[in-house]
């Protein structure tokens, strides 16, 4: 596409507009910005540059007339701005706020990447986690308190343990946790992997056949702040456990990386459950393994009250 200046260029070289012309470049002369930018650059502007700069100046007064209406612009998304280039006057285009506000949005929705989790956890926040008197309990607030805590104070230079939310269906544990990870990007840019662990281990075991296991499982446990959702809702095999439970945890404890977990069982109940695998076979030990890891990553906090999932 020919670019506006050059078109512009072109016209006027034909001089075929006469006082339509010069009456144009009048009005444009007297643009408040244009005006301002050639008394601030008269030491570097020779009155041939502005001759030659005449297609650039419309062009900026143009585009921003176009863009104070709302029209479509030579370049959505982005503002005039005349500049000085090698003694000749141009054009460069920045971003408008509205982009500069759109691209911050998209950044941070990227900074939250699930795995198999509830599309709500996109848009779960602090400000919606059900604290009007119909639905708050004190658990429930002492586990919303400790959320706020936990992102008001988090440095990827100090470890924070996070936390282990445990309590029936429908109390609001994964959506705690996805504001929490979402507050975590908007407030400190830092990007947190959320996954529903029974499905994850599902996808590993997947992953074995197209041989790339080690590197999702990699991923996973490198992440800056890492979620698992639902932790003992599934019988687990001892290598579900110990080969990717065991595995992440272990690394993510070495690293003193931020984790937290949800589950329908306290820590003791979970550590039961864990003892005992698809087999019937009791392995304690194994199990406790796994249990010192999770209470050295997180701080368990109990949540209770109504189903918010039936809330009207």
């Amino acid at each position: 596409m020919k670019s506006l200046s050059k078109t512009m260029k072109e016209i006027m070289e034909k001089r075929n507009f006469g006082s339509a012309y010069e009456q144009m470049m009048s009005q444009v002369l007297k643009d408040p910005e244009v005006s301002s930018f050639l008394k601030n650059n008269a030491k570097v502007l020779s009155p041939q540059a502005i001759d030659r700069g005449e297609a650039k100046l419309y062009e900026y007064y143009h585009e921003k007339q176009l863009l104070n209406k709302g029209t479509a612009t030579v370049a959505p998304g982005y503002s005039p701005q005349l500049i000085v280039n090698a003694g000749q006057i141009d054009v460069t285009y920045v971003p408008t706020k509205k982009l500069i506000e759109q691209q911050r949005v998209a950044h941070i929705k990227q900074l939250v990447s699930s795995i198999n989790m509830p599309k709500f956890i996109r848009s779960s926040s602090f400000d919606n986690f059900y604290i009007d008197d119909a639905h708050q309990t004190e658990k429930r607030n002492t586990a919303l308190n400790s959320a706020l805590d936990f992102v008001e104070q988090y440095s990827a230079n100090d470890f924070r343990p996070g936390l282990y939310l445990y309590g029936r269906f429908g109390v609001g544990k994964t959506y705690l946790l996805g504001a929490i990870a979402n507050e975590l990007a908007r407030q400190k840019g830092v990007a947190t992997t959320m996954m529903h662990f029974p499905s994850f281990v599902v996808e590993m075991r997947n992953s074995i056949k197209n041989n790339n296991l080690g590197q999702k499982l990699d991923a996973v446990k490198r992440a800056p702040v890492l979620v698992l959702d639902d932790i003992g809702a599934d019988a687990m095999t001892t290598w579900a456990r110990d080969d990717i439970l065991g595995v992440i945890l272990e690394y993510r404890m070495q690293e003193e990386l931020p984790t937290f977990f949800s589950s329908n069982f306290s820590m003791n109940e979970l550590q039961e459950h864990l003892t005992v695998n698809v087999k019937g076979e009791e392995e304690p030990v194994k199990a406790s393994r796994i249990m010192e890891r999770i209470k050295f990553l997180s701080r368990q906090y109990e949540m209770d009250g109504a189903n918010l999932r039936d809330k009207g």
